[in-house]
C-alpha cells in the first residue's frame, strides 16, 4: 500500500493493552517524514499514527512512488489516521505526552515513559498548539543543538522509550511470567529483523597464545658461560 494512502479505521480494543504507543502528528508536511515515521512505528511497535491537515495527503498525491520511505510497509498493518483533532483522538487511560522544544519542558534523557502513551509533534515549519501543550501530561525535548527533522525526532523518542524499558525489563526479570518475555532477542531478533544482504557478523577475538618457556640447554649454557 502507498503511503498516501491513509487507512480509516478505528483503533481496536486488542491494541489498547497494558503498554500502548500513539503518535499524533500536527498538520505534517512531507510524505518523505510520514513514511519515515511509519518505519519507525513498525520497528519500535506503535499502535497507531494520527495526523490532522491535508498538507501531507496532497503532497503524497504528487508523486507516491519517489515518497515511499517505509520500505517495509509498517502501514499494511499499524493504522495511519487523518483526524480533525488529536486531542479527541486520544485512547481512554493513554498520557497526553507533547514532544517539541517548549520552554520548560523536561529533557528526554530524565523523562520516565508511561505504559500507554500518545506522544504528539508539532510539525516540520512550526510548533505544537498552545491548546494542546495546556491539555499535556507532560512536555519533552530532545536536548540537541538546533532541532531535527520531524522523523528523526520520533525515531529518538521511541529510542529512548525502548532503552529504558529494557533496563527496567532486566532489573524485573526475576519477577515476570514467561508470556511477558520478549520473543525474540539477541541474535535471533538480529537475524529477523536485518536486511536480506547483510551477513555480517562481530568476530570473536582469539585469546593471545601463551608464550613457551624453554629451558636452556646444556650448549647455550656453556656458550654463555664462555661468553662471561
Amino acid at each position: 500500500m502507498l503511503i498516501s494512502e491513509p487507512l480509516q479505521v478505528a483503533i481496536s480494543d486488542d491494541l489498547q493493552d497494558a503498554s500502548a504507543v500513539f503518535i499524533g502528528l500536527v498538520n505534517p508536511k512531507t510524505p518523505v517524514n510520514v513514511g519515515g515515521i511509519m518505519r519507525a512505528s513498525g520497528c519500535y511497535g506503535v499502535n497507531g499514527v494520527f495526523y490532522t491537515g491535508r498538507r501531507y495527503e496532497l503532497a503524497a498525491r504528487s508523486g507516491a512512488a519517489q515518497y515511499h520511505v517505509d520500505t517495509k510497509d509498517a502501514g499494511e498493518h499499524i493504522p495511519l489516521m487523518g483526524v480533525n483533532s488529536l486531542l479527541a483522538s486520544i485512547p481512554a487511560d493513554t498520557k497526553l505526552i507533547c514532544v517539541d522544544l517548549v520552554v520548560g519542558a523536561t529533557p528526554l534523557p530524565d523523562f520516565v515513559h508511561p505504559s500507554k502513551a500518545f506522544y504528539v509533534f508539532g510539525p516540520e515549519d512550526g510548533t505544537i498548539g498552545q491548546e494542546i501543550i495546556d491539555k499535556a501530561d507532560a512536555v519533552v525535548y530532545v536536548p540537541t543543538v538546533g532541532c531535527m527533522n520531524l522523523a528523526a525526532s520520533v525515531n529518538v523518542l521511541l529510542y529512548d522509550r525502548l532503552a529504558k524499558s529494557h533496563r527496567e525489563a532486566a532489573n524485573l526479570t526475576a519477577n515476570l511470567t514467561p508470556s511477558l518475555t520478549l520473543s525474540l532477542s539477541g541474535d535471533a531478533l538480529i537475524r529477523q529483523s536485518r536486511d536480506n544482504n547483510n551477513r555480517t557478523r562481530v568476530k570473536v577475538p582469539r585469546a593471545p597464545r601463551k608464550s613457551r618457556h624453554v629451558e636452556p640447554s646444556s650448549i647455550d649454557a656453556a656458550i654463555v658461560i664462555t661468553a662471561a
